[in-house]
């Protein structure tokens, strides 16, 4: 179970390469509006020691601090990634982070990528979006295309629905990542002729300019999940592949 602090790395990254990780969320807890069967910091009601979220003025701090020392030593740094023990979006100071985030990246690192990933939940807010379509990676899930299994593999806390979800996206107008995770278990099958065709449409609608798949990679909290192969993901979406959508598959 993953526990990160404000900023931590460089990690090298499957889809970021050297990624300077930042955690926007408690650093001894969880903290996020779903409760992904397959989320590698655990459930979230085993994450709630801890409930203090960082400010503003404690990232930059933190972050300066970490971006003089990799400067310094001659660490490379390709992307500063928001990701860490939960859902990013959540933290109230999140637009402000953002704009100190990509002060700091301009000043230490001018060609590193400022990345956010994030369950796309909360791009309804303006803030939010407005704080979004700075950064050069708003990197958003969608891993279900109907409501049902939404409710299965990502257990929403709260209203989710899959439709108010794909109107957001529309309005960053292709210039964002779709992410989405690809598994299965005895009770369903992302990959299923349904399940896939519904999303495929999804892809087409919101014209994303990289989509991102990928499968487990590391423990998951439920203990019935079954990854995909590359080459059985890329079969997958091999449609996609041939329309020219830009597709990143990583297993």
């Amino acid at each position: 179970m993953m526990r990160e602090e404000l900023v931590f790395g460089p990690i090298h990254s499957r889809r970021l390469g050297s990624s300077l990780g930042i955690n926007l969320l408690p650093t001894k807890g969880k903290l996020c509006n779903f409760d992904c069967i397959y989320c590698e910091c655990g459930w979230n009601k085993d994450g709630r020691t801890d409930e203090k979220l960082p400010t503003a003025d404690d990232l930059r701090a933190a972050l300066e601090s970490m971006l003089v020392k990799c400067s310094e030593s001659g660490t490379p740094i390709d992307s500063i990634t928001f990701s860490g023990d939960g859902e990013p979006t959540l933290n109230p100071d999140f637009a402000r982070i953002i704009d100190v985030t990509l002060e700091l990246r301009d000043r230490f690192y001018p060609n590193a990528k400022v990345s956010v990933l994030s369950n796309a939940t909360r791009i309804g807010r303006e803030d939010v979006f407005s704080a979004l379509r700075k950064v050069d990676n708003p990197i958003l899930k969608i891993d279900a295309p109907a409501d049902d299994l939404a409710a299965l593999v990502n257990q929403p806390q709260g209203s989710y629905h899959v439709e108010d979800v794909v109107r957001n996206l529309q309005r960053f107008e292709g210039d964002f990542v779709l992410q989405t995770m690809f598994l299965k278990s005895g009770s369903f099958d992302t990959s299923s002729p349904d399940v896939l065709e519904g999303w495929m449409d999804i892809v087409r609608k919101v014209h994303p300019r990289e989509v991102m798949i990928y499968t487990l990679d590391r423990e998951t909290p439920a203990k019935d999940l079954v990854k995909f192969s590359v080459d059985e993901m890329r079969e997958l979406v091999k449609p996609l592949i041939e329309e020219g959508f830009s597709i990143q598959i990583r297993g």
